[in-house]
Parts: C-alpha cells; structure tokens; sequence
C-alpha cells in the first residue's frame, strides 16, 4: 500500500475490474432489482448459481449474509457491509473476506427510459485481481446479463 501522502487519490486501475450495461429498463425498476432480495437472489451471481439470503439490510452498515450456491453443488458463504446506498442511483458495498476482499460500487444511471449499469470491483492488490481475473471477467458480464433478464420480471 501506498504510505506517500499526496493530493492525488491513489489509482485503482491495476487492481480493479470494471464493466457497464445498457439495460432496456427505467431507473427506478433497475434499481429495484437490487434493493429487493427477492429480485435479488435470483439474478446475483454467474450462470448457474442460486442464491440463499439470511441477512439482508439495506442501508448504510447494513449486513448482506448469503450462501451462493455453485452448479456443482459448492456452497460459497459470503458476508457483505453495504457502505452506501443512495436510491436509486448508487450501491456500494465491501465483500469481508479474507481470501476474496474488495469494495463494488454499482451505479444506476439513467439514459432516458434505459439504465447504464457501472459496475467496479476493487480488490486489495493487484495480484489477487490478476489471479481470478480469467473467471471474473466472464462471471461479472452473466451477472450483468442475468440483471438484465430479472428486470423484465419487475412490475
């Protein structure tokens, strides 16, 4: 870690992945597909995945505790701190874990009647970015792909 001070906030770029999509939805419904964990656990993941929610308290410092469930039938725990959520333009939260860390921050940004879905990983290093990058390139854009199907079933 960087211990210089300085005026300039400290690059991300080598330790992030970043992805968007243009889904054919309004804000708002787009938004929902988030803030509901019922909408939510269906969509959140890559292909093949299910989710189980235990927790889910959205707002700032607000728990997310779920079990994604692998296709091969791995349980994957997972505990989340939602650090910001500002309807319903934005989510941030950080993933705590010790082997798999990093702070997403979703943004909902609307295009007219569509939403521009930013998305941004940020892992501690660069090398823990580098090592799963091969599956979460491809797993992040299903899950964007799967976002985009939910939100037709938001009414």
């Amino acid at each position: 870690m960087n211990n210089t001070v300085s005026n300039h906030p400290e690059s991300t770029a080598d330790r992030e992945f970043v992805h968007s999509r243009l889904i054919d939805a309004p804000q708002e419904r787009v938004f929902q597909t988030f803030a509901e964990p019922a909408h939510l656990a269906r969509w959140w993941g890559p292909n093949g995945f299910s989710n189980t929610f235990e927790v889910f308290e959205f707002r700032p410092g607000g728990t997310w505790r779920f079990v994604m469930h692998g296709p091969d039938g791995t349980d994957y725990p997972n505990e989340s701190v939602f650090r910001e959520v500002v309807a319903p333009e934005r989510v941030v939260f950080e993933h705590l874990s010790e082997g798999h860390h990093f702070v997403m921050t979703i943004e909902f940004i609307a295009q007219g009647d569509q939403t521009l879905v930013g998305w941004r990983q940020v892992f501690d290093t660069a090398e823990h970015r580098d090592r799963i990058a091969k599956f979460v390139l491809e797993a992040n854009e299903q899950n964007l792909s799967r976002l985009a199907a939910e939100v037709r079933r938001v009414v």
